[in-house]
């Protein structure tokens, strides 16, 4: 395992798809809680059920959001450590993370609980609705903590090169989801109240085995639960990365809440049709997700090591493999996207509104691609704030303007469909400048200071020592 989790070395293109594989089917499995929750209330409750769930989910995706950021920050600071092979550092940021995860999970928690329902209020969620709602947000949003555990747990066992292990993880907790569905609703009658409950108790139980894993390690990755306590200068650095991205997922998410409520406008059948179509998307957006992630471990991994040329590779083929996916994967949506939103509702005005959205934006999906990697190598690399910004202006302010010009001429669907490949056109465009110009710095100097940033002004003599030393390294 630990010649295997080792990203600086070997075949780049093989190691990245084997990293990225299990990295997948995580995402998929993990996914797999709200769609299992959503065929559910679609086939045993019907629409108005359907709607109240989507309505309600991109208020916890807020909080999930900012967390998750933190998460990306955790894991960056210690690829860098691996790359390192600094041992001492790996066990001042595993203790730091869960101690991270109890606090934030508790203070997301209880935050959402007392303002859950005048957010969807804000949103204009449609009355008949709106009960139902409140109830899938609220117990909902006692999954925060133990999602939180896991998202930082994973975050550090893919770190140092294992992405199966998270991945069985969250193949217990979907099991367990899909036989709380089928006996709350089927047999309970709980309604979407069941849906809720049975994401609490998968997510709980993927966070216990994810804590008893690292518990149970004997080298520098053991978690000691004596030992949990948040370490100033470690999570100072954690913050460096992990709040930029954290800030960025959580502002897109409300940004969502825009293009939210101007689908709660358009009526229930839209809103379905788009709860649906965010479900339908997972199978083109897991994936490239699923890239990015790799992107990120092995940039963090490769710049620890020195290795800049093998990342500059790595995230190039990220990006072509990403986009051979993206493409085969949405022209055949295209063609049979049909069946695939009949999985979520019976009802033929939901499925026809549904192909209507796909056939705006899934031709485009291949421009998510290059954002998504090269966001995601840049973090890898020590550098969160460049893509924030890039992220934060077209995906949220530019979408935001989009939104509002589109819907005020047109004010139907598509109107609403079209602001997302406009906003990945702008944002894949501002993410490739990005990276060239880090990666330009890079390539000058091949230099990290402490905090693992680029220092932009080194020493002569530091710049004649890693130019030996990196000789030395592609020579071996």
């Amino acid at each position: 395992m630990k010649r295997q989790g080792d990203l600086t070395k070997g075949p780049i293109g093989r190691q990245l798809l084997l990293f990225a594989l299990p990295l997948l089917g995580a995402s998929f499995i993990q996914q797999l809680y709200n769609m299992v929750d959503l065929l559910f209330v679609g086939n045993l409750l019907g629409k108005e059920a359907t709607a109240a769930v989507g309505a309600s989910s991109l208020l916890a995706g807020c909080m999930v959001g900012f967390f998750t950021g933190l998460s990306v920050g955790t894991g960056v600071v210690i690829s860098l450590a691996v790359g390192q092979d600094n041992k001492e550092k790996i066990q001042a940021v595993i203790h730091t993370a869960a101690g991270v995860s109890l606090a934030g999970g508790i203070l997301f928690t209880a935050a959402g609980l007392l303002l859950s329902r005048q957010i969807l209020l804000w949103m204009r969620t449609p009355e008949e609705i709106l009960d139902e709602a409140l109830v899938y947000v609220r117990i909902y949003l006692l999954s925060m903590l133990p999602l939180f555990l896991y998202n930082m747990n994973s975050g550090i066992i893919r770190a140092r090169g294992d992405s199966r292990t998270p991945m069985l993880f969250q193949l217990l907790g979907a099991g367990l989801n899909i036989l709380f569905d089928w006996v709350s609703m089927r047999y309970w009658g709980m309604g979407v109240a069941g849906a809720a409950w049975a994401t609490f108790g998968s997510q709980l139980a993927a966070a216990v085995c994810s804590v008893l894993y690292l518990a149970g390690r004997k080298d520098e990755y053991h978690l000691s639960l004596r030992r949990i306590r948040i370490s100033g200068k470690v999570f100072r650095e954690v913050l460096r990365i992990g709040v930029p991205a954290g800030l960025q997922n959580l502002v897109i998410t409300l940004s969502n809440v825009f293009v939210q409520t101007a689908v709660n406008g358009l009526g229930v059948n839209v809103i379905a049709a788009f709860t649906a179509y965010f479900k339908v998307e997972l199978i083109l957006y897991l994936p490239i997700v699923a890239f990015g992630q790799a992107a990120t471990t092995f940039a963090g991994q490769n710049l620890g090591a020195g290795r800049v040329e093998r990342l500059k590779k790595g995230v190039k083929t990220c990006i072509r493999m990403g986009i051979l996916y993206a493409v085969f994967m949405a022209a055949a949506l295209l063609v049979f996207g049909n069946y695939a939103f009949l999985l979520f509702s019976r009802d033929p005005e939901v499925v026809q509104t549904g192909l209507r959205i796909i056939r705006v934006t899934f031709p485009f999906y291949w421009l998510y691609v290059i954002l998504e990697v090269h966001a995601d190598a840049l973090r890898g690399i020590g550098k969160s704030v460049p893509p924030m910004a890039a992220v934060l202006l077209c995906m949220c302010v530019f979408r935001t303007v989009l939104l509002a010009v589109f819907t005020g001429i047109w004010d139907n669907v598509e109107a609403v469909a079209a602001v997302y490949p406009s906003a990945w056109l702008a944002a894949a465009l501002s993410l490739t400048l990005c990276w060239r110009k880090d990666l330009q710095t890079l390539e000058k100097f091949g230099m990290i200071n402490s905090k693992c940033e680029i220092n932009p002004e080194p020493s002569r003599g530091r710049k004649r020592e890693w130019f030996r030393k990196e000789n030395k390294n592609m020579e071996e």
